[in-house]
């Protein structure tokens, strides 16, 4: 297991494949994990596509091409979907470098949680790379709103995430989780939290022709007085703990783990997003730095290979 803030770079082991359903599409999707070189960053690798020509798709926020029932990047005549899970457990277990081969349109949704993203990462192991890593540190606060949310960075030693949820279903409610990031927390209280969404929502979704994979075995769906899996919640406060989940993976896309604290209230991936840019678009309030030594290598643009590094609106 790759240690948290070291020095120097990882990448996998060895490459492993998982399989599932896509939560939108309902077909199923293959996912390869490569090890990466050295400054290659996470990328994504399309195949199956229609004109027989595979597509790279490197894993940046200035990718993104929606944001409203997931998170997805794309490129000209290509995208994936549905990221966040699995960039979420690169960045908590400190994997810098990795290929992604997906067959598909979407990463597959497996449980609704990453754990099988961990379980993955767990099986082709960890190797340490002789490159530095490079952080992006938070400067100064950079905050952004959208109508009753808001989404923030504040100056931090360490990577925090705090996360707030305000639902006026009595079954959610206001919820609260924060935590420093590290590979032991995310693996004991925030991979197994499920996505979730509201019935009501999921019948609209379908009629649309979306959430076609959704099912009780992916997702937590909440009806209009009871939690509709039968095993019920596998923590109380598991609606919050998913949307920390949400927001590593869509910082994630930075291409680079963010030394400071990330606050959200009633956020989501477009609000991440949000977040995301602003910062990246001041260069006053973050600095490139390297660890042990903390040596800062200034503001300006990020370095090339950091650049090249649900199923209801809001509720995954």
């Amino acid at each position: 297991m790759a240690r948290r803030r070291t020095g120097t770079q990882t990448t996998l082991g060895n490459r492993v494949s998982l399989s599932g359903v896509g939560v939108h599409s309902g077909e199923q999707v293959s996912v390869t994990l490569h090890p990466a070189e050295a400054d290659c960053g996470i990328y994504f690798n399309r195949t199956n596509l229609e004109d027989g020509r595979d597509r790279e798709i490197p894993a940046d926020f200035r990718y993104v091409n929606a944001t409203d029932l997931c998170t997805s990047i794309g490129v000209s005549g290509a995208s994936v979907a549905t990221i966040e899970h699995l960039m979420a457990t690169l960045r908590a277990l400190d994997i810098d470098n990795c290929a992604i081969e997906v067959d598909g349109p979407e990463v597959p949704v497996m449980d609704g949680s990453a754990e099988a993203f961990v379980d993955a990462v767990d099986q082709a192991g960890v190797e340490h790379l002789s490159a530095p890593r490079r952080y992006i540190r938070i400067e100064r606060p950079i905050r952004v709103e959208m109508g009753k949310s808001f989404a923030e960075f504040v100056p931090h030693d360490g990577q925090r995430i705090e996360v707030e949820i305000d639902f006026a279903n009595h079954l959610v409610g206001r919820q609260a989780f924060g935590f420093d990031v590290c590979g032991k927390v995310f693996r004991d209280e925030v991979c197994r939290a499920r996505t979730f969404g509201f019935y009501a929502d999921v019948k609209n979704l379908w009629a649309r022709g979306f959430a076609l994979g959704a099912s009780l075995e992916n997702a937590v769906v909440i009806g209009e007085d009871r939690i509709m899996n039968p095993e019920g919640l596998r923590f109380t406060d598991e609606f919050v703990r998913h949307k920390a989940l949400d927001a590593i993976g869509d910082l994630a896309l930075a291409g680079a783990p963010i030394l400071g604290c990330y606050r959200s209230y009633r956020g989501g991936h477009k609000l991440n997003h949000m977040a995301l840019q602003a910062l990246l678009a001041d260069r006053d309030a973050w600095s490139i730095v390297e660890l042990p030594a903390r040596r800062e290598t200034g503001h300006g643009e990020l370095p090339a290979a950091l650049a090249a590094a649900a199923f209801g609106p809001d509720v995954s």
